[in-house]
Formats: C-alpha cells, sequence, structure tokens
C-alpha cells in the first residue's frame, strides 16, 4: 500500500497514480513525433472559418474538443458542432499511436491531470483554443421547431473559435440576458431536446457530484449540482453521438457505447420501494419518466435515484463489422449511442470519427481504422476501469484524510441505502459517502451517524448509528 500522507504535510494524491498503475510520461520519440504532427498539420480544404464558433468548458480548460454554433433557420435551427480532429496528429502506427492506445482516456485528479495526448496537441496545436485556425471534423444538423433532426452532414474542416467559455459564465449570462450570440439559442435548443429524450424514455439520474476541490492549500469535498446550461451542452454532445451510431449502422461497421435496458427485476424492486420514500409511479410510466419528475433537493427521493443507478448496469462498448449488435441501445439515452465528441479526453472517438466521415462521404473506412475497432473495446474497458478506480481511490483518500482527527464525533446524515448489516449513508458537510452500522435502517432516513473509523493508509470510512 502506497502511504499517502506524511505528518504534518498536505493530503498528496501522487502515490494513488502509482499504485493504481496511472500511467506516468510519455516517452520521449512519442513527444516527438507529437511535436513534429504538430508543426505540419494540413488544413482542410473545405474553410468554414467564417462560423462564429464558442467552446464551452470547465473553467481553466485547455484541451478543448468542441466548439459550437447555433443559429436560426426557416424550419428551426442549424447547429454546427465542431470536434477537434484528432487524426490529423497522430500517424496510425506511430509511437506515439501505440501509447495512446496503451492509455485510453484522460484522468483526473484533483492536483493533475493525466492526458490522453501530449500536451503539445491536447493543450496546444489540436486543442480547438480561441483566435486560431484549426483542422476540425464539423457537424451540421438542421432541426425542426420540435428540436429534431432533419438533416445531418459531416466533414473535414478548418475552423476558427472566436470565445473560450465557461459553464458558470455562460449561465450567468442567460441570467442576465446577454448571452454570446453563438450560445443564444441553447437553452431553447436543450430543452427541446431533453424534451425528446422524455419521450424516448432516457434515464437520467442527474445527482449531485461529489467533487474534491482546493480549500487554501489543502483540499476539500462537496456536493455539486450540474448548471443547467451543462445539461443544454450534453444535449448537442448526445444529438452527436445518436447521429454518429445511425451512421455507423447504416455503414455496416463501427462501435457503439451500449448500456442493456434494466432487468425487470431491478425495475419491480425500484417500483417497491418507491411509496416508502414519496415517489409517485403511475400506471405504465417507463423509470426514466419517473426519475425525471423528482426533486433533487428532496432527500427521500435522491435515495431513490441513488437506488436508480441499478437501472443502468452493464456499459460496454461493442464492435460490428456487418450486422449490427444484437443489443445497440444505450439505455440511459433510449437509443443507440457512440462517443464521438471528446476525441482529446477518449480514444475511441478518433475512430468513430473516421468510420463516420467515410460513410458520409461513400468512401471505404481507412484500414487502419478497420484494423483497430475489433480492439478498442478490451481498450477502453481498460482503461474506464482504471479511470473508475481512481476517481473513487480520491474520493476515499479525500473523506479519510478530512475526517482522520474526527473519531468519535456525530453528523447528520441521511440513508441512500439499506441491507441487513447496516447502510450507505449520504453527509453534507463535508461531502461524505460512506457505509453507517445499525439496525432498522431505511432509504431516505434522517440519523446520526457516529464516526468510528477513518483510516488514510487504507482509505476506509466507517460510522456507526448514534444511540445504539
Amino acid at each position: 500500500m502506497v502511504e499517502h500522507r506524511v505528518a504534518g504535510a498536505p493530503l498528496d494524491f501522487s502515490g494513488l497514480r502509482v499504485e493504481l498503475g496511472v500511467p506516468g510520461d510519455f516517452s520521449s520519440q512519442a513527444v516527438a513525433c507529437a511535436q513534429a504532427a504538430a508543426q505540419a498539420v494540413r488544413l482542410p480544404d473545405l474553410d468554414r472559418t467564417d462560423l462564429e464558433l464558442v467552446t464551452v468548458d470547465p473553467p481553466g480548460s485547455m484541451d478543448l474538443d468542441q466548439a459550437l454554433h447555433i443559429a436560426p433557420c426557416d424550419h428551426g435551427y442549424r447547429v454546427s458542432y465542431a470536434i477537434a480532429d484528432v487524426a490529423s496528429f497522430v500517424p496510425p502506427a506511430s509511437v506515439l499511436d501505440s501509447e495512446l492506445q496503451v492509455r485510453g482516456e484522460t484522468i483526473y485528479c484533483p492536483d493533475a491531470r493525466v492526458p490522453l495526448h501530449p500536451t503539445v496537441l491536447s493543450e496546444g496545436a489540436a486543442s480547438l483554443l480561441p483566435g486560431q485556425v484549426r483542422p476540425a471534423v464539423l457537424w451540421q444538423f438542421e432541426l425542426d421547431g420540435f428540436g429534431e433532426i432533419t438533416k445531418v452532414d459531416v466533414r473535414r474542416a478548418r475552423v476558427l473559435s472566436r470565445a473560450r467559455l465557461d459553464y458558470a459564465g455562460v449561465q450567468a449570462s442567460f441570467e442576465a440576458g446577454h448571452p454570446h450570440a453563438a450560445v443564444r439559442l441553447l437553452p431553447e435548443v436543450g430543452a427541446l431536446r431533453l424534451a425528446l429524450a422524455r419521450q424516448r424514455h432516457a434515464i437520467n439520474l442527474d445527482l449531485p457530484a461529489q467533487e474534491v476541490e482546493r480549500a487554501g492549500s489543502s483540499w476539500t469535498l462537496r456536493y455539486r449540482a450540474p448548471l443547467p446550461v451543462e445539461s443544454y451542452n450534453a444535449e448537442i454532445s448526445l444529438m452527436t453521438g445518436m447521429s454518429a451510431a445511425q451512421l455507423m449502422l447504416r455503414g455496416g461497421f463501427g462501435i457503439l457505447r451500449t448500456v442493456p435496458p434494466a432487468d425487470s427485476q431491478a425495475i419491480d424492486e425500484l417500483r417497491r420501494i418507491a411509496p416508502a420514500l414519496g415517489v409517485a409511479w403511475p400506471a405504465g410510466a417507463a423509470p426514466g419518466d419517473v426519475l425525471a419528475g423528482l426533486s433533487r433537493a428532496d432527500s427521500r427521493q435522491v435515495a431513490f435515484l441513488d437506488h436508480a443507478a441499478s437501472l443502468l448496469r452493464g456499459a460496454a462498448y461493442v464492435a460490428f463489422d456487418g450486422q449490427p449488435p444484437e443489443q445497440p441501445l444505450h439505455a440511459g439515452i433510449g437509443a443507440p449511442y457512440a462517443h464521438a465528441t471528446a476525441p482529446l479526453r477518449r480514444l475511441v472517438d478518433r475512430y468513430v470519427s473516421e468510420i463516420c466521415l467515410a460513410v458520409q462521404a461513400g468512401t471505404p473506412v481507412p484500414q487502419w481504422v478497420r484494423d483497430r475497432v475489433p480492439a478498442l473495446p478490451a481498450s477502453m474497458a481498460a482503461a474506464d476501469h482504471r479511470a473508475r478506480a481512481v476517481d473513487r481511490a480520491v474520493l476515499d483518500l479525500t473523506e479519510a484524510w478530512l475526517l482522520r482527527d474526527r473519531i468519535g464525533q456525530t453528523f447528520a446524515a441521511v440513508v441512500l441505502s439499506a441491507d441487513g448489516h447496516g447502510a450507505s449513508i449520504s453527509i453534507e458537510e463535508p461531502a461524505i459517502r460512506a457505509r453507517c452500522t445499525g439496525a432498522s435502517l431505511q432509504p431516505g432516513q434522517h440519523i446520526q451517524a457516529r464516526l468510528v473509523a477513518a483510516d488514510v493508509a487504507t482509505r476506509t470510512v466507517r460510522f456507526e448509528l448514534a444511540g445504539q
């Protein structure tokens, strides 16, 4: 076990990365390959620098995968969505490409980001930074007045982002009534797409996320609910991913992100506990429709949403050649779906872009793509497993570190789920989720929990029901 704390020193996450096998620095050969590609990239012939594109990301982001512009048109909306053209910078079968296959995706820690690509690309030549002409995979959608897609086009183009915006700033601009022109219609289109998601019975848990954030020279935990603009922006990405899936299914070759429909046992269990948590489940209503109407401010309904995560198990990447997969759906989205919009941060998206470009143009899929796609599900499964392990370990370590000197103290908590051995509980301050022992605990119940263990070395925290 790697030690994560020296007496008197601030919390350090570097040991976690070593313990969990997170890749370190790129080799000098891979960096040299990336530098050469950054200096020699050829811009596409199609010039769409006339589009007033902007990027919308978390504050401080430099690895900018997507740039957006929404405009009205005769019968609805025209959405232009430029995706970083990473394939223009990564020679197939190069030393750089080989190292990317091992990494799979960017790993995020509170103190550092371990990028999928060398920063000369991910934060430089391939990133859709403002004021820089860049090669891009440009998706353009025409939507009707209900937000339904009536036309899709995807092709390579040179683009020019005008501004690097962040979610909080964009949300504030909406509320103040002076948004950037490029995203002025985003709430309108986002709301329409969310309504269509309801028609597909999409399952959106939308729970506040437990996040580690800096507090002076150290770290703390908080719960952060997504801003409305994040949900609207996500709908543009989801629309692109669904369109990518349809193109690949039409072309008979590709790789989908799938989640199987929830099994009847999981749905029955959720329906069984709904009344106890104050959740109405009308006859014939799909689970996604029930979840959409719940309040994230009601502790009992949040407990219900926590249980509903059981509906979205079994996520996988599925490659196909010829016949479509037997199970092509993503149950959370309610449609076939592919990862297509984050190629700087996720390996599979580069291949999806290349397949979609070929199908749209009616040309053969490049052989380097055909050769690699069959192995991508295993590569992405390993990368996802590592990223989830890092996320969980970061939270566990931070929880134990924050509580290390508070053994014996009592905290107000809400029971999220319970079994015969105790419960999973949520504490508001600090933002902790942990196990609590105690008899007769019920989901949604407000309790007082006493901290009995907080071990930094093993990253474990344990509570017991106070008064027992």
